[in-house]
């Protein structure tokens, strides 16, 4: 049975769509009434409550730093592009690490083969760490890096790296981001279940506290919420949360709340709502300077919110790519003047692939543009005074203030992320901006509207041999397991376990040792999972939420018609599993088209994330599934989808296999030959999703 199904036009606006749902009502006019009752009105910048900016002169003084972030393939690499970042006007260094880095894995384990170097640079040894700063001078250069899972092996890694090369641990500045607690709601590469992660969090502030004062050991992080589809007051409520929980934990190891909380910075992301991001920065300070306080904090520098910006991922399409740039420097600018302290501007291409060269130096020079052509380093706080600004900047603090008490009357946010109540909202909220924008209500120009016939010439991509780059670590590795003294990496490594099991000494300190005895990123997660076992995410989906938003939309009521002819021909609803495969953990897009598929009419099975194609395999012979949907952002879905596709050959099983993600032609006409039946792109709307698999399963 085939459906035959017309193929519409693209959706053409002429006029205003009607107004989308927002979580921040906005109105049409603002008057001197709407500041009746704001409190902070007459504050200053550089005085509590910081509303204005956590320093008097702001950028009349400094301006914000340009910062980086960018990590990729090997150690040398990524080292190249940071020496040519500082020498094209960046400021700072913020290093992205692949996936099996992130979660504790080496690049040898072979549940990692297919993803070394893809989606950040491959850390594995002291020796890599060497190689990744070379010819950076540590004790003047800024160093940001996003690490949480495995924050003990990569933080010491960098900090013996650095001793040897005569810089000590007290010379360094930077941060690491250290927030493993957002790992359990989104992003998902945490390692261990959230109690013992919070020991290793907080022995990392300790430590970094006592011998490398300058470093900033927390970097609370708003930025990977919204990226998962949060709206800006869920986003700052669970990231002020967060934080007043790193507040309390160190608390009750002695750590007074002045140096707590001047521990920590903060990481927002900036999306395209421009005014709502402008006032979310602003709101942020002060409702960290009200927590603070009540914390015990009385130091302006603990009270005074610092923060780095990045402009939206999430935000940027695959379709028309050069309209990437103007919005990019539209989040830019909100960031700007929300009074960031860095910014990380996103470039074009990153909808597609790695950026390339040019495409990282244009997002650059958006920024020395801003800092020297523009005059926005000439003022401080230009919105100060605004009827419309500082009255939303008043509203979203107190709708952050309601949600954080919500937050507290379930337990506090370990109870909330346990209970799996804040992976709802966020996912609730994904969804039901992905059916807006499906529907219309929200408008993407270039993708459901102002659709038109030319494309963009299809950006130079920079690709990546992942074999190539896992070999050359393969070989390091063994190089190096060659030259230690295997003994002296086991006592420490036995030293390493005993402290996890004791709950004692510091893990910093002995993660410390055992780097510089030349254990491997690895072994030292192994020698904790003895203690601690590895923590399991699943994917999950809500119901109703397109049915609701979409019951008025003819093509989605058309569509999920054609899933009820179905379910009459099969006697049963068409089952599909929607899986992520290997070390993504990005599971915005695979929940999103679940919950379409859920509401359309398809039967649908989850896996847990972090999962082999072998073990796919399994559960969908097990499940009797229609059909295979794999979600892929990483960047490896080529030898992933390939392992899956011979799995399910060897098990004699014709199971229809689609794959959705950032897909590049040249890779898409490879894994066509393999035999997967389709490709969904980003942008694809649901209803379009909803036909295609209809028309498979039916053949």
């Amino acid at each position: 049975m085939r459906s035959a199904v017309k193929r519409e036009a693209p959706l053409r606006l002429q006029s205003r769509p009607r107004p989308r749902r927002r979580a921040v009502p906005l109105k049409t006019l603002y008057t001197a009434s709407d500041l009746a009752g704001v409190a902070h009105l007459n504050s200053m910048p550089g005085a509590a409550p910081f509303v204005r900016g956590p320093y008097a002169s702001m950028y009349t003084a400094k301006p914000w730093t340009i910062r980086q972030y960018a990590g990729y393939a090997e150690a040398a690499d990524s080292n190249l592009a940071f020496r040519t970042a500082l020498a094209e006007g960046a400021q700072g260094l913020s290093v992205a690490f692949d996936l099996p880095t992130q979660r504790g894995y080496d690049s040898d384990d072979p549940r990692t083969s297919a993803e070394v170097g893809l989606a950040g640079v491959a850390i594995d040894t002291v020796e890599d760490m060497a190689r990744l700063f070379a010819g950076i001078p540590l004790d003047r250069t800024s160093v940001s890096m996003t690490m949480n899972g495995a924050v003990l092996p990569v933080l010491a890694a960098f900090i013996v790296a650095a001793e040897e090369r005569g810089v000590a641990a007290a010379q360094l500045t930077g941060t690491i981001q250290n927030d493993i607690l957002k790992e359990f709601i989104v992003r998902n590469t945490c390692i261990f279940a959230p109690e013992p992660s919070l020991r290793i969090a907080a022995d990392v502030v300790d430590y970094l506290a006592r011998h490398a004062p300058r470093f900033n050991a927390l970097s609370v992080s708003g930025y990977h919420f919204q990226e998962a589809g949060a709206d800006p007051v869920l986003e700052l409520a669970l990231t002020m949360a967060h934080a007043r929980t790193y507040i309390e934990t160190l608390g009750a190891r002695g750590m007074n709340a002045d140096d707590a909380c001047e521990r920590m910075s903060f990481f927002f992301g900036v999306g395209t709502d421009f005014y709502v991001e402008v006032a979310k920065l602003r709101a942020a300070r002060l409702v960290w300077s009200e927590l603070a306080t009540q914390c015990g904090a009385a130091s302006d520098k603990a009270r005074a919110l610092r923060m780095h910006c990045q402009t939206s991922g999430w935000s940027l399409t695959a379709q028309k790519p050069s309209n990437n740039i103007v919005r990019t420097t539209v989040e830019a600018l909100a960031a700007v003047f929300g009074g960031t302290q860095s910014l990380h501007t996103n470039a074009f291409d990153e909808a597609l692939a790695l950026p390339s060269a040019s495409s990282s130096r244009l997002a650059r020079d958006t920024q020395l543009m801003l800092q020297h052509e523009m005059g926005l380093c000439d003022v401080v706080d230009p919105w100060a005074g605004s009827y419309m600004m500082e009255a939303l900047t008043a509203d979203i603090a107190a709708r952050v203030r309601s949600l954080i008490g919500e937050i507290d009357a379930r337990g506090g946010i370990v109870q909330a992320i346990r209970s799996g109540w804040i992976r709802q909202r966020i996912h609730e909220s994904a969804v039901t901006l992905q059916a807006e924008i499906d529907s219309g209500q929200r408008v993407v120009v270039g993708v459901n509207a102002f659709v038109h016939g030319d494309a963009d010439e299809a950006p130079e991509c920079f690709e990546l041999d992942g074999k190539k780059v896992r070999g050359h670590q393969l070989r390091r590795i063994a190089e190096v397991k060659l030259r230690r003294d295997a003994q002296h990496v086991a006592r420490a490594l036995d030293a390493l376990e005993t402290a996890a099991r004791a709950g004692t000494d510091n893990l910093v300190a002995l993660t410390i040792r055992c780097m510089r005895a030349r254990a491997t990123v690895g072994e030292c997660t192994r020698a904790l999972e003895a203690v601690w076992p590895r923590h399991a995410i699943g994917l999950h989906a809500s119901a109703g939420i397109y049915e609701e938003t979409l019951s008025s939309d003819a093509r989605w009521k058309a569509a999920c018609e054609q899933v009820d002819e179905l379910t009459s021909t099969l006697g049963r609803k068409p089952r599909v599993m929607i899986t992520k495969l290997g070390q993504d953990g990005h599971d915005r897009g695979a929940q999103a088209v679940a919950a379409a598929l859920i509401d359309a009419g398809f039967e649908v099975v989850s896996n847990e994330l972090f999962i082999s194609p072998a073990e796919v395999a399994r559960r969908a012979l097990a499940n009797e599934v229609d059909m295979i949907g794999v979600s892929s952002l990483a960047g490896a879905h080529v030898e992933l989808t390939s392992q899956l596709m011979r799995e399910l050959r060897a098990r004699h099983a014709a199971i229809p296999v689609v794959l959705g993600g950032n897909v590049q032609a040249e890779s898409a006409g490879v894994l066509k030959a393999l035999g997967v039946a389709e490709f969904f792109l980003p942008g694809t709307r649901m209803h379009e999703i909803v036909l295609r698999l209809v028309r498979l399963v039916a053949c």
